[in-house]
This record gives structure tokens, C-alpha cells and sequence, in this order.
């Protein structure tokens, strides 16, 4: 005959079980379970870094802040002279660019036609003014900016030469 004996935990074992694996789960929940003993960093060039819990802490120097740049002033658009040109066949395009340009703030000083092969909408400007070049050609909704052509524009003032409506 064959002894059949197996083994029969006691109540208490298996209670105090369970209890010690819901409250591992709460523990690992409540901390959010992402310590694994070491201590990850990211490091600037994306990756981490690990320090090991046993590894003796060294403490942080803080990081050298650079100074925060200033926000470039706005542009004075009243300040700046700017002058449309029409390079089209639309009758009146260069003065409803000049109304328009005028509306936002700009000083509009001239508006005429334009002879010439500009290949698209651009605002020109002299190279101390690129800032405000860049601004204009926002305000008007001009893709292209370009340094202005010396002899064909003044340098004190943005051109904008139209080849088309906006």
C-alpha cells in the first residue's frame, strides 16, 4: 500500500501570505514602483546615467544656468519706412498692400509700379533691418525676404515688390 501524505498548510501561513502580496502591491503602486536600488538620471545627451543605492551619494552641484536671453524688443513699425511696388497687372494691388501694411502700424512712404523679373511676393530690406524685414513679410503674409538690391532700393527703407495678390 501506498502512503498518500501531502502536506497541508495552516490557514494563518496562507492568510498571512496573501496579505503580505496585496500590501507589496500597494507599496509598489502608492511609490510607483520604478526603483529597482539605483538611481537613474537622464544626462544631457538623452541617455541615463545609473548610481547604484549602495554607491556612497555625492551631492549635486547645481547646474550652471546661463543667463536668459532678453526678448528682443518689438519692432517699432511706425518707425520704419516702407515702400510697395506692383510688379503685376492687377490694377490698384500695390495700394491695397499699402493700406493693409499701414493698418498693422507701418509708415508707408511711396507705392508704385515695378519693372523688374522679382520671382514671387518678397520684402526686401537693407541688411541692418533684416528683423524688420521679417516682420513685415509676417504682417502682409510674404513667404520670401531678401537682402535689398543695392542701386535698385534705398537702404534706409523695406521694399516690398508684389507679383501677385496675397
Amino acid at each position: 500500500m501506498r502512503d498518500e501524505r501531502g502536506v497541508a498548510l495552516p490557514t494563518p501561513v496562507i492568510l498571512l501570505s496573501v496579505v503580505a502580496v496585496v500590501a507589496a502591491v500597494i507599496v509598489f503602486w502608492v511609490t510607483g514602483g520604478d526603483r529597482d536600488g539605483t538611481d537613474e538620471k537622464i544626462t544631457p545627451a538623452g541617455g541615463t546615467a545609473s548610481a547604484s543605492a549602495s554607491a556612497p551619494q555625492k551631492a549635486e552641484k547645481p547646474a550652471k544656468k546661463k543667463p536668459a536671453k532678453a526678448a528682443p524688443t518689438p519692432v517699432e513699425r511706425g518707425k520704419v519706412n516702407v515702400e510697395v511696388y506692383n510688379q503685376t497687372n492687377i490694377a490698384g494691388l500695390a495700394g491695397e498692400v499699402a493700406s493693409k501694411a499701414t493698418t498693422v502700424g507701418w509708415n508707408v512712404v511711396g507705392e508704385d509700379n515695378w519693372v523688374g523679373s522679382v520671382p514671387e511676393n518678397t520684402v526686401y530690406f537693407p541688411p541692418v533691418m533684416k528683423r524688420e524685414g521679417e516682420q513685415l513679410a509676417a504682417d502682409l503674409g510674404i513667404k520670401r525676404t531678401h537682402v535689398a538690391v543695392e542701386g535698385s532700393m534705398k537702404g534706409d527703407r523695406l521694399t516690398v515688390v508684389l507679383t501677385g495678390a496675397l
